[in-house]
Order: C-alpha cells, then sequence, then structure tokens
C-alpha cells in the first residue's frame, strides 16, 4: 500500500498560482487546430485547469506517486485496466475479491484521484472476466477535493505569426543536400496567468486527502512547471508566484484571491510590447491588503508561499520582487510560510520501503 496518513484535511486553502509563458503554446485547443486558446474580443489567453492538473499528475508520476491517470505510451487501456495497475497483487477475480476495502486501498494507491478525483464508471464491455468484476466492486466516481479554475492572462497576447510555419532541415546522408519540411507552430510572444485553486477539506474527505498531500501542494505545482513543460511547444512557461492561503475557520475561504492579482501598468511595458519577465510588474496591493484584513479577523491559519526572483511586484507604490513577498506580509501580521521548494521537496516523495 503506498504510504499515507490517516488524517482528513480539516482546513480550507485557497490558492494563487501565476505562472508565464514565452514564445510557446501554453494549451492549445484540439478543436482550433491547436493553436492557443484566445478570447477574440479581450486577446486575452487562456490555460484551462485541465491543462494545469496534467502537469501535477505527471510530476506525481515522475515523483514516483502511484497514479491512476497518466500517460500510457503507445498502449491503450481501458480505465478498469489502469485501476487494476495499481494493485501489484491482483491478478485475478479471486485476488479482487480477497481486497478487504476496494475503496479505501484504491484511494491509498492512487495519489492523483485523492487530489482530483476520477471517473470510474468502466462501461466498455472487455469480455474479460477480471475486468467486467472491477466493474462491480470499483466506485463509480470520485469527486475531487482540489479544483483549480482556467486562467486568463492578465495581459493582451500576441501571436508569433512570422513562425505560423517553421522549416526544419535535414542534411542528407550523399551530398549533404538539404530537404525540409512545413511544421504548424502556433505560439503566443508573451502571457502571464494566475490560476485560482481551492482545497476544500469537506470533499477531502471523500478521498481521503491528508494534510500531508496538501503540503504536497506546496513544491509539486512550482516543479512541475518547471519539469512537465519541457516540450517543443511547451517550453518557455515558468512558475513566478504561488500562495496557498491555509483558513482556521471552518468553512470560510475569500474566494476568487486571484483577481487581486494585477497588472502595475505604470512599470510595465505595453501590453503590446511584452516579450517577457523583465516587461511586467505586477501589483499585489489588493492582495496584501485583503490578507491583512482576513488575518485581523482571525481566519488564517498560515499563509504558504514561494516567489520568484525575477518577477517584479509593487505593494502601495513600493517596488520589490516576488520572493520578498514574505517579508511585505510578516510586516503586516500576516503568519507566513516561506516555502524553499527544492530544500522541501524530498520529503515528499514516496518513502522506500
Amino acid at each position: 500500500m503506498a504510504d499515507s496518513d490517516t488524517t482528513h484535511v480539516s482546513n480550507r486553502s485557497e490558492l494563487v498560482f501565476v505562472t508565464d509563458a514565452q514564445d510557446c503554446n501554453p494549451n492549445g485547443n484540439p478543436m482550433g487546430e491547436d493553436r492557443p486558446r484566445i478570447d477574440p474580443v479581450t486577446n486575452r489567453a487562456a490555460v484551462t485547469d485541465v491543462r494545469l492538473k496534467r502537469y501535477l499528475r505527471d510530476q506525481l508520476d515522475a515523483d514516483g506517486h502511484p497514479v491512476y491517470v497518466k500517460k500510457t505510451g503507445e498502449e491503450s487501456k481501458v480505465r478498469a485496466q489502469l485501476a487494476l495497475d495499481l494493485f501489484d497483487d491482483v491478478e485475478s477475480v479471486e485476488d479482487l475479491d480477497a481486497v478487504d476495502d476496494i475503496r479505501e486501498e484504491f484511494l491509498a494507491l492512487a495519489t492523483d484521484v485523492r487530489y482530483f478525483g476520477a471517473t470510474l464508471s468502466f462501461n466498455a464491455d472487455s469480455n474479460e472476466e477480471l475486468l467486467e468484476a472491477a466493474k462491480e466492486q470499483f466506485p463509480s466516481q470520485f469527486t475531487g477535493p482540489v479544483q483549480f479554475s482556467p486562467a486568463r492572462s492578465l495581459n493582451a497576447v500576441e501571436t508569433n505569426e512570422e513562425t505560423s510555419k517553421l522549416t526544419s532541415v535535414i542534411a542528407t546522408q550523399t551530398d549533404k543536400e538539404q530537404g525540409g519540411y512545413g511544421l504548424d507552430d502556433h505560439r503566443i510572444k508573451y502571457g502571464i496567468f494566475p490560476f485560482h485553486g481551492l482545497v476544500d477539506e469537506h470533499g477531502a474527505r471523500d478521498t481521503n486527502l491528508t494534510p500531508a498531500d496538501v503540503e504536497r501542494l506546496d513544491t509539486l505545482c512550482w516543479r512541475a512547471l518547471k519539469n512537465q513543460t519541457i516540450s517543443r511547444s511547451k517550453v518557455g512557461q515558468e512558475p513566478r508566484l504561488y500562495l496557498r492561503v491555509e483558513y482556521s475557520t471552518t468553512g470560510y475561504h475569500v474566494g476568487d484571491l486571484h483577481n487581486d492579482v494585477r497588472l502595475d501598468q505604470d512599470r510595465s511595458e505595453a501590453e503590446a510590447e511584452m516579450r517577457s519577465i523583465r516587461d511586467v510588474c505586477l501589483d499585489l496591493t489588493h492582495l496584501v491588503e485583503t490578507l491583512d484584513r482576513v488575518t485581523a479577523d482571525e481566519h488564517i491559519e498560515t499563509v504558504h508561499t514561494v516567489g520568484s526572483h525575477r518577477l517584479s511586484i509593487s505593494v502601495e507604490d513600493s517596488e520589490y520582487t516576488a520572493a520578498d513577498l514574505p517579508s511585505i506580509l510578516r510586516d503586516h501580521d500576516v503568519p507566513v510560510d516561506e516555502v524553499d521548494v527544492y530544500d522541501e521537496f524530498e520529503s515528499t516523495l514516496p518513502n522506500e520501503a
């Protein structure tokens, strides 16, 4: 069984996760020739919650955590088989019947399901006895307690029309002749995206999400954007600012905290001229004011945060970097846990048996 403590999450958390994308396609639309998702009215780009959760699942898998929803390479597997793959000792109907509590065992193994839930309605007729038995024993669905909203860029983006068709040139073995072929290449020049997330303590009981699972998010989100965006069309994305506001009041959260993150128009380049993180400054004045007020009302347990030294921020007309945010919050008496991603993430990896 996977390592997992049995304590359920008692506190609700709200997340703000700011990422950016330079000269890449952060989220292609398969219904639109895989072009970046861009609002035709505002020219704001969008990255779906599904895309972000894909990165997080892939990082969990890379870290050695068992996951239910994962890449299977060229092999196509039905959902029932993917679920059974998590059980090392289940190879027959008799083995499946011997599992004491299939629901609890599955949740202990499927790390990603504890976070994001999953559909386990095994509808396809497999004609295999074990897979048919799995249909009867597994629950049909888990609702995930960790949810993100799609992120819309704070700036209106421009596309790299000059590279809509790239040519790859290949030197042949004979005569060193060069040949080429066209590649559709749809990218945005630059966009910065604030994701909003929520960890629901009530939903956590349904999937057995533990405090350790929630704490893992503090390093997982950052590392997922670093490690899982290295394909040709995705490279160019970076994590810039992460906050997990852990509340102390039952059933309470501020809501839409990402709307307190704005472009500082005076300190940023014009949106049409933004090309990199050096052209951006985020105004966090409203965010700091909100956290200050909610702390005074005794709703906050701790704000867990990490920020990039390369992201400029402003608070009350003074300029800093995102790495300075913990100090700014402490000056407002907000309780802060300053996350050191690369010092702390190893403690979130699976225990070796």
